[in-house]
């Protein structure tokens, strides 16, 4: 190998003055069989590069396969393809102890992007040597110790360590396993729906008196509001209005609702059922990417297919599930956190109405609207529990008066007068709200109960409306960021033990608050309890955290 004359690549260099020397320049060599110590790597194009001491070495899949685990201490740049690659080979990726990427995610979740060259740029880490087939090589060292000592600094080493690294490994487990898919099921639904799509059609066609261009807002105006003569809601430059809002709030006329379940079965052909027809692999299974620097509040979401998305709020949407299935001789175990969000605003907030309620096993919905009403829980009427819904999931993301009195249909005065009812029976959670955007405002970010940090710079905005939008992302990040915090956790202990175990059985989607497991029949029982276990007992709360399984042949069957 050509060597770089003492180079310290493990501190990062000043940033070279404008007369300096011209870098030195490295030629990569080929991966030895064997290394010892810290080794960097990263990918450049379609190549893994490892950088070591005063080396650059170009690797092989074989040699790379063997280095992932090796006594070596492999700190990358993007653990997760690096763990696909082990698991594919028998391995686990043990060498792996470091994601850079990771950590810089965790450092700025806002950032949109995460590459060497940007990073080194944002963090002022000056290349050490140059090599034209990688790039980005020379500034990896000193970029991966410079981020590692600000995510300990931030107290974020620990969700690096414990969290987000081993969970790179299991979503790079669920990505190589995949979800079988029922093709035939998919592609007769997808007929039901052009079918339907067509009929839909006609009947628009009919009553409007001629054809035209459903999907030009202009065309479908002038169709409603001039043709039919509907009352118009709004106009816009290009004519009248024709979005979602005011379609719903004519929807008593036939056309209207035709209209509305047009574009329902088009989302669902195009989207759903052309879309996951294109990304069913060769062995029939769909391999969905789960993205891990995404969400800002710390989530997981996933693409091609985005399976987070599948609609679930209308029945014809909810038998998509139906097409997701366990091989032969296999089920799906499926294990749901219940109100997972609301129980950890019941711990975080210390409210002890909340708290009760919870602990008690009470329907949270029924018991928030009779501490409101001052009503007896068997007298909460369905359309009261359903108000108390409402409030309880929006209330940490902010829910105003307006939006509140749309949910549930009731004027902005009486709705404020909800909000302001809630917040008197529970002061625990008006308490956590105030002292949560006092937190933000002192510091410019908030956490999560494992330390996750989310930088708020909207709370010193003097805008008003971006002020009011950075409270509202104080209040809602501590409790969404623990929920997926505990989710992801909830996903390692899973995995873990069904290999500890010697289970057949694995993970192969995470939706939501929703973990399910593919495994043989013989097995279901089993990991039904395992996950439910796992589930629940992976963060110790003032309330208990709940989780229900179901096992079935689809996803849909499984969901109970």
């Amino acid at each position: 190998h050509k060597m770089i004359d003492r180079l310290d690549l493990a501190a990062a260099p000043l940033p070279a003055a404008p007369n300096a020397a011209p870098l030195p320049q490295a030629q990569p060599a080929p991966l030895p069989a064997a290394l010892a110590g810290r080794v960097y790597l990263a990918r450049q194009g379609e190549a893994w590069y490892a950088v070591q001491g005063q080396y650059i070495y170009e690797t092989d899949a074989q040699k790379l396969a063997a280095l992932l685990e090796s006594e070596a201490e492999v700190w990358a740049f993007d653990a997760k393809p690096l763990f696909r690659m082990a698991l594919e080979a028998g391995g686990e990726g043990r060498a792996v102890r470091f994601d850079a990427k990771l950590a810089a995610y965790l450092l700025n979740p806002s950032a949109s992007e995460y590459s060497v060259g940007h990073l080194a740029a944002e963090y002022g880490v000056a290349p050490a040597f140059a090599c034209e087939s990688a790039p980005d090589m020379g500034t990896l060292p000193a970029l991966c110790e410079l981020l590692a000592q600000k995510t300990e600094e931030e107290g974020m080493g620990p969700l690096l360590r414990d969290i987000e690294l081993p969970l790179a490994r299991v979503l790079a487990d669920m990505e190589r396993i995949g979800m079988l898919v029922d093709r035939e099921g998919l592609v007769a639904f997808g007929g039901t729906l052009k079918a339907e799509l067509e009929g839909c059609l006609e009947r628009i066609y009919d009553a409007v008196g001629y054809e035209f261009n459903l999907n030009s807002p202009k065309q479908l105006g002038e169709a409603l509001f001039i043709k039919l003569g509907l009352p118009p809601r709004k106009k816009t430059k290009s004519g009248y209005s024709t979005d979602a809002e005011t379609l719903e709030s004519l929807r008593t006329y036939n056309v209207v609702e035709d209209i509305l379940q047009y574009r329902v079965y088009q989302k669902l052909n195009s989207t759903y059922v052309d879309g996951l027809l294109k990304v069913i692999g060769p062995d029939g299974r769909m391999h969905s990417t789960f993205n891990q620097t995404e969400a800002r509040t710390g989530r997981l979401s996933s693409s091609e297919p985005n399976l987070q998305n599948i609609p679930i709020r209308t029945p014809l949407g909810s038998k998509l599930r139906q097409f997701f299935v366990a091989a032969p001789g296999c089920l799906l175990a499926d294990a749901d956190y219940s109100q997972i969000e609301l129980r950890i605003l019941a711990h975080i907030a210390g409210d002890e109405s909340m708290r009760h309620a919870f602990s008690a096993g009470h329907d949270i919905h029924r018991s928030t609207a009779a501490k409101i009403y001052g009503l007896p829980l068997e007298m909460v009427t369905p359309a009261l529990r359903s108000s108390a819904k409402a409030v309880n999931f929006g209330i940490v993301y902010g829910i105003g008066a307006y939006s509140l009195s749309k949910d549930i249909g009731v004027t902005v005065r009486e709705a404020d007068a909800f909000i302001k009812n809630y917040l008197d029976t529970f002061p625990g959670v008006k308490k956590y709200m105030d002292e949560t955007i006092a937190f933000g405002r002192a510091h410019g970010y908030v956490a999560t109960l494992f330390g996750r940090r989310r930088a708020l710079p909207e709370l010193a905005s003097n805008n008003y409306n971006i002020r009011a939008l950075g409270e509202r992302m104080a209040m809602n990040t501590p409790i969404q960021g623990t929920a997926a915090d505990i989710m992801k956790l909830a996903m390692i202990h899973v995995r873990d033990r069904l290999l500890a175990e010697g289970l057949e059985g694995r993970l192969v989607l995470q939706v939501h608050d929703e973990l399910i497991v593919e495994c043989p029949e013989a097995e279901a029982e089993n990991v039904k309890a395992l996950l439910t276990e796992e589930m629940e007992s992976v963060m110790d709360l003032a309330v208990p955290l709940t989780a229900e399984a179901h096992a079935g042949r689809t996803w849909a069957e499984a969901k109970g």
